[in-house]
Parts: C-alpha cells; sequence; structure tokens
C-alpha cells in the first residue's frame, strides 16, 4: 500500500536532515549573510558555545588564573548558529555540518499539502550554497522517528499492527521488559540505520521505528534528488513494517492529549 495521502494523527515524531562538509574556517565571516536570508522563515537566533570534553587533558598547573582559563574554554568551544522558525523547526549551523529537526511536518513533498518539508530543506540549503559555494556534501542524512501503538502485550495482537522484526517466538512480548532490534544495510548505493524498539511511557507502550537514511560524498549540485531517494528508501521501509490498523490509527483525529502536535 502506498502512501499517497497527510494523515491527521501521524506517527512520526520528529524528522531530522543534516548535511556534512569540510570544516569551513571562513564560515564564521559567512553566517551573517547566510541569516539574513533565511531571517524571514527562522527568525529566532542564537549563538551556542559547546564545550568539547579533553579526555586526560592534565588540570594540575595551578598557574593559570581562573579568568585566562574561562577564556580558554571559549576559544575551545564549538561554536553553533542556531535558528528556529515559529513553525517548530530547528536549525543548527556548525563550521562543518548544517543541521534540521521538525516535530510539526506532516508529509514531505505531498503537492496537495501546503506545509512540506522538502521546501523547507530546498529553501535552506539553497541559500546555503549560495552563500558558501561548497561543491561536496561528504555526507548527506534524512531520519524520520515513529512513536506507533501498541495495542495490548500480546504478540499475537502485536503481529495484526506490524510485521516486525522483533525476534517473537523466542521472547514472546508478554515476557519483554526491553525489545530493541538494529540493522544496518546498504541500498542500491545509499545506506540505512533501521532500529525498531519497544518504549514504555507511563500507562502505555510504543513501538518506536527510527530509519535513518544517509548518503556519501554527493555532489551539493545533486543533493535534492539524492533526498529524495532516501526518502523512498525510508517510506519503502515504513510501508513494510506497517499493517491496515496502523493507517487506521492514523486515519483517525487525535485525541486531547494523546501529544499529536
Amino acid at each position: 500500500m502506498a502512501i499517497h495521502e497527510v494523515f491527521p494523527n501521524p506517527t512520526v515524531k520528529q524528522v531530522i536532515f543534516q548535511v556534512r562538509f569540510p570544516n569551513l574556517f571562513s564560515m564564521e565571516s559567512l553566517v551573517g549573510e547566510y541569516q539574513r536570508r533565511i531571517m524571514a522563515r527562522f527568525p529566532q537566533a542564537k549563538l551556542v558555545f559547546r564545550r568539547q570534553l579533553l579526555i586526560g587533558h592534565d588540570m594540575s598547573d595551578s598557574s593559570v588564573e581562573r579568568q585566562e582559563g574561562e577564556v580558554a574554554d571559549i576559544e575551545a568551544a564549538e561554536k553553533i548558529w542556531a535558528f528556529s522558525s515559529p513553525a517548530g523547526v530547528r536549525l543548527n549551523l556548525r563550521t562543518g555540518s548544517l543541521d534540521m529537526a521538525s516535530t510539526s511536518h506532516k508529509t514531505y513533498a505531498n503537492p496537495s499539502h501546503e506545509n512540506r518539508f522538502r521546501d523547507v530543506i530546498e529553501f535552506v540549503i539553497a541559500n546555503f550554497l549560495e552563500v558558501t559555494h561548497i561543491p561536496l556534501f561528504t555526507r548527506i542524512g534524512l531520519r524520520y522517528i515513529d512513536e506507533c501503538p501498541v495495542p495490548e502485550r500480546h504478540s499475537g495482537r502485536f503481529r495484526e499492527y506490524y510485521n516486525t522484526a522483533l525476534c517473537l517466538d523466542r521472547f514472546p512480548l508478554e515476557d519483554a521488559t526491553e525489545f530493541q532490534f538494529l540493522a544496518r544495510v546498504a541500498r542500491g548505493g545509499y545506506f540505512l540505520t533501521f532500529r525498531e524498539s519497544l518504549k514504555d511511557i507511563p500507562d502505555q507502550a510504543k513501538l518506536v521505528l527510527d530509519f535513518d537514511g544517509y548518503a556519501l560524498n554527493v555532489a551539493t549540485s545533486d543533493y535534492l534528488p539524492v533526498v529524495d531517494r532516501l526518502h523512498g528508501i525510508i517510506l519503502a521501509e515504513f510501508e513494510t513494517s506497517i499493517k491496515q490498523p496502523v493507517y487506521d490509527h492514523m486515519r483517525r483525529a487525535p485525541e486531547v492529549g494523546d501529544g499529536t502536535p
């Protein structure tokens, strides 16, 4: 069953997009122009310093004054230019990567829906490339995290909802306190990390389906078709994982207080 609709109660809880590239030492001088270009959609901005943890660093030298140490800490910290949109999309820019996360999007590219995640990716990256002129992305990643309903802790009922990768024949759901499955596979020149796990939420269990697709060493001129292919791989795996009761769940209006955005 191919998914061509936008569900009122989707299982996806977060979608994440990331590109990596060789460290761009001129990023600090370029970020102001990039901010100006995306400000209409990402009006909120802040500069974050993330400290690097130094393993085995000698802290016994008491000759360095505290003030000098604080300055050194700031200089050694990683700078992250963080932007956010009123629609709930967060964008982080570093000297070697750009990532974006959304909890509000219900579709990647459905033409009948205005709020498409693909459009945001295209806006963010097109403006980034116009400012930086980077020729290569060393990695492009697209990740979907879904929280899916578990009707009850019963292996038979669970199989009515899912084509699960969990080994229920050996470890029945009725006895499980924790369940995880991990697979890393190649798909036609692309890669996918798939995680399936049972998550306990107060009074209600959830099945977490985590699809992390990525491609390596992509010319920036080809980034959007590559993201489209990654989305196709993820969508196919999602469709393989779920059965009709999950489609019925997504078509229902969300209940008040169920945490659905």
